[in-house]
């Protein structure tokens, strides 16, 4: 009988040399696509139509795996390595985590429809679009743009806030040189920020613009701030990712050397420095590598 522990290696990402979890990692993520491509031409009209009973058989294979696959992971979470000791709570906190709440609403609006036969079609299929996001078990994607952020938050905060800066400045400008001329595009500065924040982004879709002079000057104004502001949080996330990537290698490469302190890695230190590996998403030539120059450097 399969463990949990085995089960939950199965079901979460792939080190490459577990082959039942490389081929459930494939399979899964195959099934997610079908699905969003399902899902996509589903809502052509003819083509939801003539194939309406295929999708419904499809969706409901889908749901079924998905389904499984949630409940599975519930039961394995029991031999996750948490805070928490006791398998119940470390069940709870899954299905309270992000990966979590996904799996349950990949699997919640089919099921709403079933039981509830009057749930609109769009809204059920937008719905069913999150499933895109159960990548994430297998991808940390996600996980490394929201910690990218929360390291530069500060420098993050300060460009969001001359981004909005510009947003109150350019659209109450603007709202007192174009209302009188154009009161039907620009009749209040709420109405007046939906271009700002076009011209910001520089978007332009050109549903509105000024025709004074004096617009046109707030537009122009508008225009260079936006590049500035966009460029700035750009620069900002990107560098976040850069340093992310230095933080990781530099915090594998303290494990090593305090595993290698005492002249040689331990099983007990080589587990761990396997599954910080992992977690990090460092590849097993760059582990390696990191390894190698970090033995070489202490016997120097």
């Amino acid at each position: 009988m399969i463990t949990q522990k085995r089960l939950l290696e199965i079901l979460e990402k792939s080190d490459g040399q577990d082959k039942a979890s490389f081929y459930c990692d494939v399979s899964l993520s195959l099934l997610i696509i079908l699905n969003l491509l399902a899902i996509s031409l589903e809502s052509v009209v003819h083509i939801g139509q003539q194939y309406s009973q295929f999708f419904f058989i499809f969706e409901m294979f889908s749901v079924s795996i998905f389904g499984t696959e949630y409940v599975l992971r519930i039961w394995a979470s029991g031999a996750s390595d948490s805070k928490w000791k006791k398998p119940l709570y470390k069940r709870f906190a899954y299905i309270c985590s992000f990966t979590g709440l996904v799996d349950l609403v990949a699997i919640l609006p089919s099921l709403l429809s079933i039981f509830i036969g009057s749930v609109d079609l769009r809204w059920l299929r937008v719905l069913r679009m999150v499933r895109l996001l159960k990548i994430s078990h297998y991808s940390s994607a996600l996980e490394d743009l929201v910690s990218a952020i929360k390291h530069e938050r500060g420098s993050f905060t300060a460009a969001m806030y001359l981004l909005v800066l510009a947003l109150f400045f350019s659209s109450s400008a603007l709202y007192l040189a174009e209302s009188d001329v154009q009161p039907e595009k620009f009749s209040s500065i709420p109405e007046t920020m939906w271009w700002s924040i076009i011209t910001l982004t520089t978007v332009g879709y050109g549903d509105a613009s000024p025709i004074t002079a004096l617009g046109k000057v707030i537009a122009a104004i508008t225009a260079l701030m936006g590049v500035m502001t966009v460029a700035l949080l750009t620069g900002i996330v990107a560098n976040a990712f850069a340093n992310q990537v230095q933080r990781r290698n530099s915090i594998f490469e303290a494990e090593v050397v305090h595993a290698l302190s005492d002249g040689e890695i331990t099983d007990d230190e080589a587990k761990k420095i396997e599954a910080l590996r992992k977690r990090y998403d460092l590849s097993d030539e760059h582990a390696d590598a990191i390894i190698e120059i970090m033995t070489d450097r202490m016997k120097k």
